[in-house]
């Protein structure tokens, strides 16, 4: 008959045998999900972008700080103002966090509120992950081109050509909300699958101008060599101070007061340049789990802080000035939520 010490050892055996089967099945839950996986980051631009350019260096660093290190690829996407991209990432990709847009153009909720039929996404319901930058935006115009500056354009018997993407591009709405605050006139031409193909096409002189960021212009070619041969000239800049490698360029809140833009379109101009808060956001499908919302938003903003991201933007000149996918989400909500009459002024400011 045993005695109770020969119980509690063989007790013990029992105990020590099940956790040597259990434990493995721990690990195995504890492993970490992109363990072995790969991440698909897509670019709603062409190669050569500002938009892919950031895509692919955010990249290239956020896997280094999700745990499980997973692998990552870069796939351009471009039509329709990035539009195409984010109907494939809302509709086509899995919700689970394996697939994200790397930067995209923050305006396109634009095109939601006023009900075009091309918009197959939910702008308020992406999973939001954060945006290395925010920024102000201006119009440049060849300097050759009779249009020195926005009171010229208001003058001139034949608008000027820009180019633009789509209707939810900063280069088509910049223009537009220049006409409904400020009297000025442009001819805009869309279609252009991104902002180096609108750059050529200033280049070979088919257009005259283009409006995208004070970041972009100050970031890149061709817009080095254009500043110092004075191929172009900034026409007006949308900041309420003026950027200080601008200060000859006016700003829209000058420009309106002079002008003495009424007040209801002042109201439509602060909420289009509201689009500038998210500035280049990256972003995932709706529905990604919890868990790995949470660890694609820790991972963004500890490589803002990432010694070699850092180093890698110092050299290219980049801006930096991170926003967080919570705070995304706030100024997402809070654009999607317009009155009924700020909706028919931009209706109507996007020709809708």
């Amino acid at each position: 008959m045993m005695n109770s010490k020969t119980i509690v050892a063989m007790g013990l055996l029992l105990f020590l045998g099940n956790m040597l089967w259990v434990t493995p099945s721990l690990h195995a839950q504890t492993e970490p999900f992109y363990k072995g996986k790969t991440i698909r980051v897509i670019v709603g631009t062409t190669p050569g972008a500002l938009y892919d350019q950031w895509s692919r260096i955010i990249a290239a660093h956020i896997v280094k700080h999700i745990p499980g290190n997973p692998g990552v690829i870069v796939q351009n996407m471009p039509g329709a103002g990035h539009k195409i991209a984010a109907n494939y990432v809302y509709n086509v990709a899995k919700p689970d966090g394996l697939t994200l847009i790397g930067s995209i153009i923050p305006s396109l909720y634009f095109d939601q509120l006023v009900g075009r039929k091309e918009v197959q996404y939910d702008w308020a319901k992406f999973v939001w992950i954060g945006s290395p930058v925010g920024g102000e935006y201006q119009m440049y115009m060849r300097a050759d081109a009779p249009y020195k500056t926005i009171e010229d354009v208001r003058k001139a018997a034949e608008p000027p050509r820009c180019g633009a993407q789509s209707t939810a591009d900063t280069a088509y709405y910049m223009p537009k909300l220049f006409e409904e605050t400020l009297g000025a006139k442009f001819r805009l031409v869309t279609g252009y699958p991104g902002g180096p193909e609108i750059d050529l096409a200033v280049e070979k002189g088919e257009i005259h101008c283009r409006a995208f960021t004070i970041e972009a212009f100050f970031s890149r070619e061709p817009y080095h060599t254009w500043r110092k041969k004075g191929f172009v000239r900034n026409i007006i800049q949308t900041g309420r101070k003026k950027d200080e490698r601008l200060p000859d360029t006016p700003t829209i809140y000058e420009l309106m007061d002079r002008y003495k833009t009424p007040e209801s379109s002042r109201r439509l101009a602060a909420v289009i340049l509201a689009a500038g808060a998210l500035g280049r956001p990256m972003l995932g499908t709706p529905g990604i789990p919890a868990d790995r919302v949470k660890t694609l938003r820790e991972a963004f903003s500890t490589t803002m802080k990432d010694p070699e991201f850092l180093d890698e933007i110092k050299k290219r000149k980049y801006e930096l000035d991170p926003t967080s996918g919570d705070e995304l989400e706030v100024i997402v909500k809070e654009a999607m939520s317009q009155p009924p009459e700020v909706i028919e002024r931009m209706k109507k400011l996007l020709g809708n």
